[in-house]
């Protein structure tokens, strides 16, 4: 998205190429728009360093190195420090909440958000006035409460993701109907998620965007949502206009690449579209088909780049892993287990295993499977694994699991540490999640709020959403709406993750 004012304009995670080991695209297809303008502007703003977001070729490509990149407050330095490889030199590093007045009366203000669960280390929106004109571009963020930017007046234009943007319950090894039920679940959360925050901001215009990507590779295709499957994670714009209604909103606009829509300050909006919006999303799968054979060959190309069979798969993890299991404390705890790799000879995880190995985080290492019982397990290919050392990845969340090129299993409870620690493997990361997990174990919540007979403390423990706003009680069971956990009041056991108990009391 570009914002432009008299002022100055603003790019905002310009993605264009595929990401997660080619198996996210951008829908609709936005390849096909002069960039070579719309990559000359004043400033560049990169919510965060998913790859959806932050798309390195296409930055060092076209965007114009003299732009000055609007930082958000994040406690490492990675986002900054990739930006400055790719050519940019110019940096407003912002104070998380805090407006910046540039030139020409253009203001902005980034809210970061900094848990380890948040992106990869970090998720962030803009705020951004000029003559009056107020937009708030929130992305993939997902903040407690939209409270700061209703203190800096009307909102006139609200910008928000409603779609699924992760890997669950897809490449789960469960029964297609209960994988169906389970989708549906995420589906529903995600629309009440984003009502709530429509209803929080009560902007003048509502822009579904951070919207679904698609899947063009064959192995992927089963993910797009053409098939009239309730249980998948990813509807698009159109099918959020549907939805938006049945709950009375009538302010949604979407836009395609190459939509304009011009705000007043009165709260008018005026959009002009490359073509009707209604009839593109009625040929979405003709669009889909026409992408996929477009695109085969950049996936054929970068699947020829991930076999590296010459690394020593085990021998790299124990050196690269082993060091932080060392120094890991609260997520080792957290995981409290082995979890099991299972390496394939394809790109997925079909075909026939290679190689089976455990990292064992009360051990302390990375050894070869034992064929003991594991609560947590992981199959795919084992050239992703192979690339992933080759290039030196230290965020496994931000490239394997986001490509969906995987299946996954469990016994018991989702394990929110597990994927924590491998979006961590590097000193820097590790050692600010740990920080992070130690500070927040140890805050002592003393504010409470009522449900009925129920005294519960307000904060929810696993990210500290309001309860007063974003809890239900059903009988004897809280759910937290902000992210769809759910807590047995009576015993305080969090029902959906590991840890996380909640502090509550029933009233005599």
């Amino acid at each position: 998205m570009r914002i432009d004012t008299a002022a100055g304009s603003i790019l905002c995670d310009p993605w264009v190429n595929p990401a997660y080991f080619a198996s996210w695209f951008p829908f609709p297809d936005n390849s096909r728009l002069d960039w070579e303008t719309l990559g000359n502007v004043d400033y560049l703003y990169v919510s965060h360093l998913h790859r959806d977001h932050f798309d390195a070729e296409h930055l060092k490509r076209f965007i114009n190195k003299k732009a000055t990149v609007l930082l958000p407050e994040y406690p490492t330095s990675q986002l900054e420090d990739e930006l400055r490889e790719l050519g940019f030199t110019s940096f407003l590093r912002t104070k998380s909440d805090e407006v910046h007045e540039l030139d020409g009366g253009l203001k902005i203000m980034i809210q970061a958000l900094i848990s380890p669960t948040d992106g990869p280390i970090g998720d962030s929106s803009l705020w951004v006035e000029h003559d009056g004109i107020r937009v708030l571009n929130q992305n993939d963020a997902r903040p407690t409460d939209l409270s700061r930017f209703n203190e800096l007046g009307h909102v006139h234009a609200h910008m928000l993701q409603f779609s699924g943007a992760i890997w669950y319950p897809m490449v789960y090894e469960l029964p297609d109907a209960a994988k169906t039920a389970f989708g549906k679940q995420k589906r529903d959360r995600q629309f009440d998620r984003t009502w709530r925050y429509i209803d929080d901001l009560k902007a003048d215009h509502v822009f579904p965007i951070a919207g679904p990507p698609c899947f063009l590779d064959d192995e992927l295709w089963q993910f797009n949502d053409i098939f009239g499957d309730e249980g998948n994670i990813f509807p698009d714009q159109a099918v959020f206009l549907e939805e938006y209604a049945k709950v009375g909103g009538t302010n949604g606009i979407v836009l395609l690449p190459g939509s304009v829509t011009s705000l007043t300050a009165a709260g008018e909006a005026e959009t002009t579209h490359p073509v009707p919006v209604d009839e593109f999303f009625a040929n979405k799968q003709a669009h889909l088909e026409e992408m996929r054979e477009r695109k085969a060959p950049i996936i054929a190309a970068e699947k020829a780049s991930w076999r590296h069979p010459e690394i020593d798969v085990l021998g790299e993890l124990k050196k690269r892993i082993e060091p932080l299991l060392e120094e890991s404390i609260y997520m080792a705890q957290g995981v409290g287990g082995p979890v099991r790799f299972d390496f394939t000879d394809s790109f997925g995880p079909t075909g026939e295993i290679l190689e089976s190995i455990v990292v064992d985080f009360p051990g302390k290492q990375v050894r070869p499977y034992a064929g003991e019982k594991v609560r947590y397990r992981f199959k795919t290919g084992r050239a992703l694994v192979e690339h992933l050392i080759h290039i030196d990845e230290g965020d496994w969340v931000n490239s394997l699991f986001l490509s969906c090129r995987f299946s996954a299993a469990r016994i018991g409870q989702y394990n929110e540490f597990v994927y924590a620690f491998f979006k961590c493997l590097s000193e820097e990361r590790l050692q600010y999640a740990e920080g992070w997990y130690d500070e927040h174990e140890k805050a002592v919540e003393a504010e409470d709020t009522q449900f009925g007979d129920w005294t519960v403390q307000r904060r929810c423990p696993h990210l500290k959403a309001d309860l007063s706003r974003f809890g239900v009680v059903d009988g004897n069971v809280l759910t937290c709406q902000l992210h769809g956990w759910k807590f047995d009041l009576p015993s305080g056991r969090c029902l959906t993750s590991v840890g996380h108990k909640i502090r509550a009391s029933k009233t005599e």
